[in-house]
């Protein structure tokens, strides 16, 4: 998915030093709506990048849109565009999107089927809801590349997780390990991403690691985690040092929603649009590539888009004028009373 807001915003990322929590302490982060392409834009709600909190691990963006009438907002339909220095992590509930990429991959986005992209130096890709497809709702995320690995080659892996069952829940893991199950897709840092169902009345307490700072979004369902109320499109995180996630579902019907976590990332990045860089320099360099359309990006075979009168490829937006000011992540430590 691309970020397609004219004035994109710089984001200068700075590392922080873990520190040690007593207690389960919960921080509430709620999304901003963020409408993606023209007339008919499809709206995501947007809690991942947040002038709040910026990170979990190394996960640095968090759409969640739907359920969608595609039929009333036209579904989606994002021409070929660019990413550097990030994995996107395709989810879905519901519906179907075909996804075609530079380095010659091409998918059918399916609930319940990861689908990782790995950028690398430098990739472009399309995403356009199917025909076949009436109402769309999931999830799209982004990881940051550590330094190491962000210069490396384009990659596409897709994995079918098996349930995990247990009394009254199920889980979906598709990244990392998690109740017993380890998913087989490649990350370059320590990540663990899962979707979780509850049933109507129950609760589930889960083994996690001490290490990782962990996010939670609710799809659906009236849902606590450790006590504090998660209302649906928020996020509630929780600091590193916690060992046990107490999740209930108060309600009458199933609830649904999405675990993330990782190491905390230590690294300090810049994200600008579909950009994830080291310096701003580094970020001019990649939008004018991008508009001279150069080679580091590739070309995207096979977008056909649901408008024929539309791009073929998104250009990017205006670089702005004034400087880039460092915005430090907060230490890996849950603030209860930062809701935004």
């Amino acid at each position: 998915m691309s970020v397609t807001e004219q004035n994109s915003e710089e984001l200068v990322l700075s590392p922080t030093t873990p520190h040690c929590t007593d207690g389960a302490k919960v921080e509430i982060i709620t999304s901003r709506a963020v409408p993606l392409g023209g007339p008919r834009a499809m709206t995501v709600r947007r809690t991942l990048p947040q002038r709040q909190r910026s990170l979990i691990g190394a996960w640095c963006f968090v759409d969640h849109y739907g359920p969608d009438d595609v039929s009333v907002t036209g579904g989606m339909d994002v021409a070929p565009h660019p990413h550097t220095g990030l994995q996107t992590v395709s989810w879905l509930f519901e519906g179907t999107i075909t996804h075609h990429d530079s380095g010659d991959h091409h998918a059918v986005v399916r609930p319940g089927e990861v689908n990782l992209m790995t950028a690398g130096a430098g990739i472009c890709h399309s995403e356009v809801t199917t025909q076949a497809t009436t109402t769309l709702h999931g999830v799209q995320l982004w990881t940051v590349l550590p330094d190491a690995h962000r210069h490396g080659p384009r990659r596409f892996d897709h994995h079918a997780p098996e349930p995990v069952l247990l009394d009254g829940a199920r889980a979906l893991v598709f990244l990392g390990s998690l109740l017993g199950y380890t998913s087989p897709v490649p990350t370059f840092s320590p990540l663990v991403g899962a979707e979780l169902r509850l049933e109507a009345g129950a609760s589930i307490s889960i083994d996690v690691g001490p290490t990782f700072e962990h996010g939670l979004l609710v799809d659906a369902g009236d849902v606590d985690l450790e006590d504090v109320t998660v209302a649906p499109s928020e996020l509630a995180y929780t600091g590193i040092g916690e060992e046990r996630l107490r999740i209930r579902n108060n309600g009458s019907t199933e609830a649904r929603m999405l675990l993330i976590g990782g190491e905390p990332f230590e690294e300090e990045i810049i994200m600008w649009w579909n950009f994830i860089g080291r310096t701003y320099e580094e970020i001019e360099q990649y939008r004018q590539e991008w508009q001279d359309e150069d080679e580091r990006f590739g070309v995207t075979e096979g977008y056909i888009g649901r408008d024929p009168a539309g791009l073929s490829r998104l250009p990017a937006p205006a670089l702005p004028h004034a400087s880039i000011r460092p915005r430090k992540n907060p230490a890996p430590i849950a603030r209860p009373d930062e809701r935004i």
